[in-house]
């Protein structure tokens, strides 16, 4: 298979999704792009054992993209040899009466992960730049001071509220967090296939909405939010990286394999040392067990 530079799907400086590819060709066959990553992922379950003991950073992964770009099967290809108690999946959807009655980022503090575990968010908050921005009817719902109409969403809004995302962000990597987010960038037609596939195939059918439909029609509306949204908020300690998406195992397999690569990165992240007095008498501890047969 061919050696690919991950660092191109870093963003570090501002994007143009028109021009960014929606594929990319690793010469290698379905085969053997799906062996490669069932190696990878193995390395990264067997890390985050290591980072349960270790105990002092927590891994927050976010993934965005249209309808049908993959974020489901992508999370269960990826993770799929994790302890299950070692990462925690993450929806959301629209958000509930309750959490309206909360500022927008309340639901996504209360799902943050633990120390040693990974936290998956599909969907993320940055639907709240995304969504509400392409529906700006939307942001009357969180009954906001000074917001009484769509015409007080102005230009000066969506800045705070980049800023508030940034913040946010930055607050929990100083302490501890980990992030990657990933935007799976999936071409318009690629859609349209998969979306035809849904009505094609009956157990697919109960995926698709109508509403499916009248979403793709704002399609460059939402490109236009995604770039926006990612050129502002890409920063060292929680960057974006734009993945090709037009075919899934290879989406797959370059996730897995940024999270690798840059996880490595950690070296301090190591299995902790037995205390001086239990490696000490450790010998006596085998004894104990050994004459109870």
């Amino acid at each position: 298979m061919k050696k690919i530079d991950l660092s191109q799907f870093k963003v570090e400086q501002p994007v143009d999704l028109r021009k960014k590819p929606t594929s990319v060709d690793l010469d290698a066959s379905k085969e053997k792009i799906e062996d490669k990553l069932k190696d990878v992922r193995k390395e990264l379950g067997e890390w985050q054992d290591i980072l349960y003991a270790y105990h002092k950073y927590s891994v927050l992964l976010c993934f965005q993209g249209m309808d049908t770009a993959g974020k489901d099967s992508l999370i269960r290809e990826v993770f799929k040899d994790f302890n299950s108690r070692g990462v925690v999946v993450h929806s959301f959807k629209t958000p509930s009466d309750k959490e309206l009655k909360h500022d927008y980022l309340w639901r996504h503090y209360l799902a943050l992960p633990e120390r040693g575990k990974f936290g998956v968010f599909n969907r993320t908050h940055y639907e709240n730049v995304l969504v509400t921005r392409v529906h700006p009817e939307y942001i009357l719902n969180e009954n906001l001071p000074g917001i009484n109409s769509i015409s007080d969403i102005d230009a000066e809004f969506w800045k705070k509220r980049f800023e508030q995302i940034r913040n946010f962000e930055k607050h929990i990597a100083e302490n501890g967090t980990i992030i990657f987010k990933f935007f799976l960038h999936l071409s318009k037609e690629e859609q349209r296939q998969r979306l035809l596939r849904r009505l094609d195939k009956p157990n697919k059918n109960w995926k698709f909405s109508p509403g499916d439909l009248k979403e793709r029609k704002l399609w460059d509306k939402y490109q236009d939010c995604y770039e926006a949204a990612i050129n502002k908020t890409s920063t060292e300690k929680a960057p974006w990286f734009v993945i090709p998406a037009d075919d899934k195992p290879t989406a797959r397999y370059l996730v897995a394999k940024i999270l690798q690569e840059e996880l490595q990165k950690y070296e301090e992240v190591k299995e902790p040392e037995l205390a001086p007095k239990i490696r000490k008498n450790i010998d006596d501890y085998r004894t104990e067990l050994e004459s109870e047969k």
